[in-house]
């Protein structure tokens, strides 16, 4: 049986970002596909070109179905398994208005934890 593969865009220099795709459990399942949106910079500018900005939350790629921010989060949790956080996560991004209520608070918590780190939230001139 071919496994689906699933592609994750996020980016890697956020140490949240890159926490949260380490800890998701789908290899065992789906061939996954991560890619770093600072490394791919044609990628980013795909995905801006269909109104998804990569600043605002990372992309989530299924055959036929393509997931942005919360979406992103809720679609992952739907099909991540293992590990008390990653269970966490899964349970909190299962629940649709929990997600939406959180997301927004997650996504400045990021923008601070990158202007503290001297790390630009866009990708713009990346190798």
């Amino acid at each position: 049986m071919t496994r689906e593969t699933v592609e994750i865009v996020y980016d890697g220099a956020c140490p949240f970002c890159s926490n949260y795709v380490s800890l998701l459990r789908l290899r065992d399942e789906f061939n996954v596909r991560l890619v770093d949106a600072r490394v791919h910079p044609n990628v980013v500018a795909d995905f801006a070109a269909k109104g998804m900005d990569l600043a605002d939350g990372m992309i989530v790629r299924f055959p036929g179905s393509v997931h942005h921010g919360a979406d992103a989060m809720i679609a992952l949790s739907m099909i991540s398994t293992g590990g008390w956080l990653s269970g966490f996560f899964a349970h909190i991004f299962r629940h649709r208005w929990l997600a939406s209520l959180l997301y927004p608070g997650m996504k400045l918590g990021r923008r601070i934890v990158l202007a503290l780190l001297g790390i630009s939230r866009t990708f713009e001139n990346q190798p």
